[in-house]
């Protein structure tokens, strides 16, 4: 097999557990197309049938891809090498618990939860089943996932890559096939959120006692979340869907918890604002609530306090006193980037960063910057809509270039592991294949699958 073909295969593999998602019922709207069930594939007594194979193929083309034959291909091997997993995982006693299988299960629905403003009946509504229908739909496909990780990871466990086999890796690369870097940035941030003064709090508690009492009297809560509330459910009228105990502020749900369906606490103050909670449902260890959030901003005197503090702590970074990336650890109010010493990491985890994938606010702060220097204190707003204040720390500057052991080591670490962990995999799956029944459909004989 080809080399390019081996990185396919393990990119197959690892992203398994995305695909039997994307081809479950999700995939397409079950009423608006019904696919014709046809076994194109046998492995042992595993099947994979003609409408799994569409519908990757159709998420596919969705995604923006043109017609490819060889796509549809690449697609029936994974599912195929995704059924032999789960038939060797069966032989070899390779289990996963139903506690892992129904934990699972509940943090994807959740995902599936949130794309439809947390909404239960609107999910029902659109799939034309009920929720215990969709989770019965998908549930055997995440056990599926979870067997087919739990034997990858048996498979791969150990493998690991020495200076040697990364630097033969990198030699056997034609120069003209290398990578191309754009210009690379180490930048670290120190982040403190100023403390709003109590005043403010209270005013804005005052206002939800109001809100609170006016549902309480007849208004809809929901239109005065979708009127009021500063969070992002506030569109889907405050709803946060169900939730596993344990997943929301622990103020926020103890308060949720002492109330009966449908009562409405009084206001309290969690780490992103201060909040009232309609308790819909609860159900074992999940609970349903809607809410209404309003976030105090600081007032210039907050900021100004908290800017004289960071600049005191920058004081002592400039003069040595104390090592940027321990300051951040110790101090940084952003979890992010301060267990990472303060620094920005790309998705290896590595410090540096591209330009192209920097917040632009972030990008033109530091293009008038001399390397090693750090910021005076500056106010910018978090993600999630928090006035915050921070320093940058400018710490270097890689220029475009072509990829090379000198500059580009831990990429090319990464890129060698994962060639060899492409070639275990495939080695594994010409040697298991001898254990199991494999049949294909003579239809996709031009894949050359079991070549």
């Amino acid at each position: 097999m080809k080399k390019h073909h081996k990185k396919k295969h393990l990119k197959s593999i690892r992203f398994l557990a995305t695909l039997f998602i994307l081809i479950s019922t999700f995939s397409v709207r079950a009423q608006d197309k019904v696919m014709v069930d046809e076994i194109i594939s046998k492995v042992d007594n595993y099947i994979v049938l003609k409408s799994d194979l569409e519908r990757a193929y159709l998420n596919y083309l969705a995604s923006g891809n043109t017609a490819n034959s060889q796509a549809k291909c690449s697609m029936l091997a994974q599912l195929i090498s995704g059924k032999l997993m789960v038939a060797k995982a069966e032989i070899d006693s390779i289990l996963v618990s139903d506690a892992e299988v129904e934990n699972n299960l509940d943090r994807r629905m959740q995902l599936i939860l949130s794309q439809y403003g947390g909404s239960e009946a609107q999910l029902a509504e659109y799939y034309g089943k009920s929720i215990d229908d969709i989770k019965a739909d998908i549930r055997d496909d995440i056990q599926e996932q979870l067997v087919v990780q739990r034997m990858q990871d048996e498979i791969i466990k150990d493998v690991k890559v020495t200076p040697a086999e990364v630097r033969k890796f990198y030699n056997g690369i034609p120069r003209d096939s290398l990578p191309y870097f754009s210009t690379e940035v180490e930048i670290g941030q120190i982040v403190k959120v100023p403390k709003v003064n109590e005043d403010k709090k209270n005013e804005l508690k005052l206002k939800l006692s109001e809100l609170r009492n006016r549902a309480l009297e007849g208004e809809s809560f929901e239109a005065l979340a979708k009127e009021y509330s500063q969070g992002p459910s506030a569109k889907y009228g405050g709803s946060l869907g169900f939730a596993q105990r344990g997943a929301m502020a622990p103020q926020y749900e103890a308060n949720a918890l002492r109330l009966k369906p449908m009562e409405i606490s009084k206001p309290f103050e969690t780490s992103f604002g201060i909040h009232i909670t309609q308790l819909i449902e609860r159900r074992g260890n999940e609970y349903n609530s809607r809410h209404i959030i309003l976030i105090p901003d600081p007032t210039e005197e907050d900021i100004e306090r908290t800017k004289a503090s960071l600049d005191s702590l920058r004081t002592l970074i400039v003069n040595d006193s104390i090592e940027f990336q321990k300051a951040a650890k110790e101090y940084s109010e952003d979890k992010i980037t301060a267990g990472s010493g303060g620094f920005f990491t790309d998705d290896l985890g590595g410090f540096r960063v591209s330009v192209e994938d920097l917040d632009p606010v972030i990008f033109f702060t530091i293009d008038s910057m001399e390397i090693g220097k750090i910021t005076k204190p500056m106010s910018f707003r978090q993600d999630n809509g928090k006035e915050s204040v921070r320093i940058l720390y400018y710490k270097s500057k890689i220029k475009p270039h072509q990829a090379n052991l000198k500059d580009d080591w831990q990429k090319i670490q990464a890129a060698t592991l994962n060639e060899k962990k492409s070639r275990i995999l495939n080695n594994w799956f010409n040697k298991a294949r001898n254990d199991v029944f494999i049949s294909i459909d003579e239809q996709y004989d031009y894949c050359g699958i079991m070549n």
